[in-house]
């Protein structure tokens, strides 16, 4: 079985391999098509809008044809809409790829996740997401790695992302894995109930996608329109990316024991810190990287303990609603940050963007500040802190089945 499993977890790797590359590669190119601001904004915002898109609808896919097939019609989403990106290099064509693609994404990673967390044994479930989530940000760390290798004007990182997603689908489309059986969908949740019971989740999923997708999105296009070596932006990623991996355990940790909202509130400040260091500092490597490995770090950490903090306040029976709620707000978020990031930093450089990120992670402190002294917190931590990316759809927080004296209930293989 983990064998088994172990092929869905490598196809994800391959996927996000390709989406970590993709990422900042398209923030290079779109530097070199010269759209202008507003639509290499938009450009860069359309992915996130078509994964906020996706997420909510990508289930019913699911449950209408399974998982295979609907594993097979998300990943030949991605692939024609990234073939067709290098024949028609124009604003609205990559709009619209761009949004196909968040939608494919989305789909890939709620299809692999529902189907992890069906075929996982209760006793190995914890080990299995661990590897997965680990193994997510090693691909996307691993994908900066080619920015410095290849020609950015070129189509041949357009057939790279092909192959890789075309790979992934290979993998699973042939696995031995028998898929799960189609379940009924899970509690709903009204619009509101999550806001009242949890608005500090609600405000920092929303700024964390906000901040996380203005920073992939527009850095590495500053950098480059700045002449810096394809090279030294590619290590400059690399190091933040391996930041929020290495602050996932000890943040996560640190958030089981005391007040989520408390660390929530350090974690914005700490980010805030960073985001001005990096105005202030002098642009060489050696006083540049430590600070971005310090803010990938924090801003990375931010949603897990958003997500954590809200499932605290929520029943156990509205994990997963709670779970895409989440998702949704922050795909919302992200798709605000490169567009309103872009416009300040075209009026304003670099150091604009920088503060406005700061001033955004800051905006969070304060809530959570507010709310801190305005109510108390659980008496008791019900979910534990998870290693979690808002871009990979955390379906793997749905809880166990027990029974009804609260023993875990084996999962169906």
């Amino acid at each position: 079985m983990l064998v088994q499993i172990g092929t869905l977890i490598a196809a994800t790797g391959l996927v996000q391999l390709a989406n970590g590359f993709f990422n900042t590669f398209l923030s290079l190119r779109l530097t070199v098509e010269d759209f202008g601001a507003t639509l290499t904004g938009i450009v860069l915002s359309a992915y996130f809008i078509g994964f906020t898109i996706g997420a909510v609808s990508s289930g019913q896919v699911i449950q209408r044809v399974g998982h295979i097939r609907a594993y097979t019609a998300f990943a030949g989403m991605v692939v024609i809409a990234t073939a067709v990106m290098p024949l028609f290099a124009s604003p609205i064509a990559w709009i619209l790829c761009r949004a196909v693609i968040g939608m494919g994404c989305v789909g890939l990673f709620i299809t692999t996740e529902s189907w992890l967390n069906a075929k996982a044994q209760a006793d190995q479930r914890g080990r299995v997401f661990a590897i997965y989530m680990v193994g997510t940000f090693l691909a996307l760390a691993a994908g900066q790695l080619l920015i410095g290798k290849l020609a950015i004007q070129s189509s041949t990182p357009f057939n790279i992302i092909v192959a890789l997603f075309a790979l992934a689908l290979v993998m699973v489309s042939t696995t031995r894995a028998e898929p799960p059986a189609v379940t009924p969908e899970a509690s709903t949740l009204r619009y509101g109930d999550l806001t009242r019971q949890a608005p500090v989740a609600v405000v920092g999923c929303v700024i964390s996608g906000m901040i996380s997708s203005a920073f992939y999105a527009l850095v590495p296009a500053w950098m480059l329109s700045n002449h810096v070596a394809q090279e030294t932006i590619a290590l400059f990623m690399l190091v933040a990316v391996l930041g929020g991996l290495a602050l996932q355990v000890p943040v996560g940790r640190l958030s089981d024991r005391v007040d989520r909202r408390v660390v929530l509130a350090g974690l914005a400040l700490g980010f805030s810190a960073a985001a001005i260091l990096l105005v202030l500092l002098p642009r060489r490597l050696a006083a540049v990287l430590p600070v971005a490995a310090l803010l990938g770090g924090f801003m990375s950490t931010l949603y897990p303990v958003c997500v954590a903090h809200a499932l605290d306040r929520m029943p156990a029976d509205r994990v997963v609603a709670v779970s895409g709620r989440l998702i949704l707000v922050s795909g919302l978020g992200s798709a605000l940050g490169p567009i309103v990031g872009a416009g300040v930093m075209a009026r304003l450089d670099i150091d604009g963007l920088l503060y406005f990120m700061a001033a955004a992670a800051a905006l969070l402190a304060g809530v959570a500040g507010l709310r801190i002294l305005a109510r108390a917190p659980p008496v008791k931590v019900e979910r534990p802190f998870e290693v979690i990316d808002p871009m990979t759809a955390p379906i793997s927080l749905e809880p166990e089945a027990t029974d009804e004296d609260g023993t875990p209930r084996p999962v169906a293989a």
